[in-house]
This record gives structure tokens, C-alpha cells and sequence, in this order.
């Protein structure tokens, strides 16, 4: 099989420039994947990685934190309906089995549970946006 690098750059640049976390594109009997994962963007602008590399003598996020991914697509909502407060807020400490948020997929209200104590440090997602599968919610630091 020839590999056509010039398509695989402009799929690459797609995938960047749409936000997306995977790609595929089936011709015939070809079916090329690209995949990526998505940086969350820190508070001031600055992706996390890099965030992370210039706050010097900081440890490793993945050492500190444990992050809560998506298990399916679908809606991302904070509360159980429009007139109740947020299930959890940046600070507020967290048991294991303690519900985070609700995913709606196909007009089912999943509820996505803390698999990990510790107090939550960012909530990666706004209320009512989209999510895909996988995709970083919560970051929690654990205990």
C-alpha cells in the first residue's frame, strides 16, 4: 500500500483545525485513521502540557491528578435539571461512586460517577456541550 503523504497532512491539519479527536476516511478498499489526544486549554490561554512545563518544580499532572474521561458522546450537563444546582463545583472534595455530571445520549440521562476520593481541580467541560468519547470532564486530585 502507497501511503500518499501529502493527504496525511492535510488530515492532520483537519484534525487540528476541526478540534476533533479522531479522523477516518475510507476510500475503496483504503481506511486510514488518524487519532489525537485533545489538550485542554489552562486558564490563561496556554495549553496544559505547556502549562505544565513552565510552572518549574510542579510534578507531573498525571502524578497529581486523575482525570474523569467520557465514557460515550453525547451532552455534557453540570446539574440534574435546569432548576438545581451544579452536582459538584471546583473545590468541592469528592467520594468514590459520587455523581459529577449527567451525559445525555439518545435521550438518556447517564450519570457519570467519581471513580476516585479527592477534591475536584477543574471541570474541563461547559454545561450543555457537546462531549465525545473519552474526552477529559473533570480533573480530580486525589487523596
Amino acid at each position: 500500500m502507497d501511503v500518499d503523504l501529502e493527504l496525511l497532512k492535510r488530515l492532520s491539519a483537519l484534525l487540528r483545525e476541526e478540534g476533533l479527536s479522531e479522523l477516518t476516511l475510507v476510500e475503496g478498499e483504503r481506511r486510514i485513521t488518524l487519532k489525537r489526544e485533545i489538550t485542554p486549554v489552562a486558564a490563561a490561554g496556554i495549553p496544559a502540557a505547556e502549562a505544565a512545563v513552565a510552572g518549574e518544580g510542579a510534578p507531573p499532572e498525571e502524578e497529581r491528578c486523575h482525570v474523569i474521561r467520557s465514557p460515550l458522546v453525547g451532552t455534557f450537563w453540570r446539574r440534574p435539571n435546569p432548576d438545581s444546582p451544579p452536582f459538584v463545583e471546583v473545590g468541592d472534595r469528592v467520594q468514590e461512586g459520587q455523581t459529577l455530571c449527567v451525559i445525555e445520549s439518545m435521550k438518556v440521562m447517564n450519570e457519570i460517577r467519581a471513580d476516585v476520593g479527592g477534591v475536584v481541580e477543574e471541570i474541563l467541560v461547559e454545561d450543555g456541550s457537546p462531549v465525545e468519547y473519552g474526552q477529559p470532564l473533570f480533573k480530580i486530585v486525589t487523596e
